[in-house]
């Protein structure tokens, strides 16, 4: 007896494979378009929820399963509003074409950053040129880059220079690198209302810190006064640092390894069934 594999395979189970393919990767693409903003810590909220009007349900607590309800059915509204700015870069994605394209993205790029914010931060200490300088690490700074001069610029150290020379129409605010180029230039960043921040130090520490407080930016400031060299992360502030500290820092946050950098999951999938055919 021969078993007929027109009765295993057939067409409709092939449309639900594409079905499911299908809504998979619209998933993994809106993962990647929120993937590095506060959108993120959002949709861990919204999970939450999720997890308690579950446990709600199934344990017969009313009272919490009720007002489970109530917030899901105003989430979809709250969503729409809480997650405007994404959806609008989102649809401006789809509408350029490249919801679908591929991002180049290089092997180890901190290393000529960290060369640029080396030579330009020690120009600028020694002659006390103030400066601001924040890189957007996993929370996007959209909202900040849009306050500021878009330039969209590779990075140099002599273009860092010349944007802080005092006078000029880009020295007065914040320099905002992304995806290791300058996003924007004379950007606003949120004052630190902290009672702990030293009396010394100005407005640029105080727009540092403030960042640091709500984003987990790596920002780098020289001070206008004394020609210090500061870095903010995560609402901490290392002051005066040495050449040397500087770049052991900068090094320890900002190069990435190739075997740390995350590969499409497709191609995942399809190095693993390559992996298993050549055993």
């Amino acid at each position: 007896m021969t078993f007929d594999w027109s009765q295993l395979i057939t067409w409709r189970h092939l449309l639900n494979v594409i079905d499911i393919l299908v809504v998979w990767f619209f998933i993994y693409k809106l993962i990647s378009l929120l993937k590095g903003t506060k959108a993120v810590q959002l949709l861990k909220g919204m999970a939450v929820i999720v997890v308690i009007k579950m446990v709600s349900f199934f344990l017969k607590l009313e009272t919490i399963d009720w007002i489970m309800d109530l917030i899901i059915s105003w989430g979809v509204l709250a969503t729409i509003i809480v997650f405007q700015p994404e959806i609008r870069r989102g649809l401006e994605h789809l509408g350029r074409g490249s919801l679908f394209g591929r991002t180049k993205r290089q092997v180890n790029p901190g290393e000529q950053l960290i060369k640029a914010l080396d030579k330009s931060v020690q120009y600028m200490a020694k002659r006390r040129i103030g400066a601001l300088i924040s890189i957007q690490m996993e929370t996007g700074l959209d909202e900040y880059i849009e306050t500021g001069i878009p330039l969209d610029a590779d990075i140099s150290g002599e273009l860092l220079i010349n944007i802080f020379i005092p006078n000029t129409p880009l020295h007065d605010g914040a320099v905002i690198i992304k995806d290791y180029k300058i996003a924007a230039a004379a950007g606003y960043l949120p004052l630190s209302e902290s009672s702990l921040i030293p009396k010394e130090l100005g407005t640029r520490h105080r727009a540092a810190i403030g960042l640091s407080e709500v984003t987990d930016a790596l920002t780098i400031v020289v001070s206008e006064e004394t020609g210090g060299v500061s870095v903010t992360r995560n609402s901490e502030l290392l002051r005066d640092l040495t050449q040397e500290e500087f770049i052991r820092y900068l090094e320890k946050e900002l190069i990435v390894e190739e075997e740390t950098i995350k590969k499409n999951p497709v191609q995942e999938f399809i190095e693993g069934l390559r992996k298993d055919g050549s055993k």
